[in-house]
């Protein structure tokens, strides 16, 4: 069976982002960029599956979208343990959309034979979680997201997966090949070793361009898009903080007359 795994890159969480002044962007100098966390996740779930059907019988691949610093993720995802790697990368899929994204995984993936998909429920940069669920349209594959267990049939070729809806839980059975969302609860990712990180910089990335993937440059253009990003603008500051003197009984009293005439919250 083959079984891909999407892997993005994104900020780390700490790191503080800076806008461009002309806010077309993020500032990247110095931004260290790491594997999306719901990314690992998935990853994760593709080698446990891989191990549960006996380790020879699945080959795992880490895909990723994105510039040259995208590689590096892919470097994470084979010191995790995967079996291939494949970067598409292109100035053509910069500012891509989360449809027009799809298009090209799908582009990427359409002619692959794979059996089963992964992928993270959303990235932490943007939150939209659109791209997994396109796809799998795209494909004409089932869907579930938001999984947080997944129960394998003997065979392999269908699940009953758990996913978490708000309130509650819902069981979905579906057949392979289908594309599964993960989200946080079902699997703990784990650590890439250091000989295995070592090991992970001599493994070959498949590189695939726009015309690898037979991708006309119009179909990525902004006007070929259904949404773009406008603009990118940085949070107000953030008012000073206000001390409130006296004794603490005069100041419960002031600080709730502020709660409610000032700001308006009670």
């Amino acid at each position: 069976m083959k079984v891909l795994a999407l892997v993005k890159h994104v900020p780390d969480s700490t790191t503080k982002i800076a806008v461009k002044d002309d806010g077309s962007g993020i500032e990247t100098a110095g931004v260290k960029f790491v594997m999306n966390p719901f990314c690992e996740f998935a990853v994760e779930a593709a080698l446990q599956f891989r191990e549960k059907n006996g380790g020879a019988k699945a080959e795992v691949t880490a895909m990723s979208l994105g510039g040259e610093t995208a590689v590096e993720v892919l470097r994470t995802a084979y010191a995790m343990g995967v079996d291939h790697a494949v970067h598409l990368c292109d100035e053509k899929f910069a500012n891509l959309d989360d449809l027009a994204t799809a298009r090209v995984l799908a582009a990427a993936i359409k002619d692959q034979a794979f059996d089963l998909i992964f992928a993270g429920k959303y990235a932490i940069d943007y939150d939209r979680g659109q791209v997994g669920p396109a796809l799998a349209e795209y494909l004409g594959w089932p869907h579930v997201g938001t999984v947080t267990g997944i129960d394998w049939s003997d065979d392999f070729k269908s699940a009953t997966a758990r996913r978490r809806i708000e309130g509650a839980e819902e069981t979905v059975e579906v057949q392979l090949p289908a594309l599964f969302a993960i989200d946080k609860g079902y699997v703990e990712a784990r650590y890439p070793s250091l000989p295995g990180l070592m090991k992970a910089k001599k493994k070959p990335v498949d590189v695939k361009d726009a015309a690898a993937l037979g991708i006309d440059a119009a179909e990525l253009s902004r006007e070929a898009m259904s949404t773009w990003m406008e603009q990118y603008t940085p949070p107000p500051p953030r008012p000073p903080g206000r001390m409130i003197e006296g004794e603490p009984e005069e100041a419960v009293k002031e600080l709730v007359r502020i709660l409610r005439d000032d700001e308006k919250l009670l």
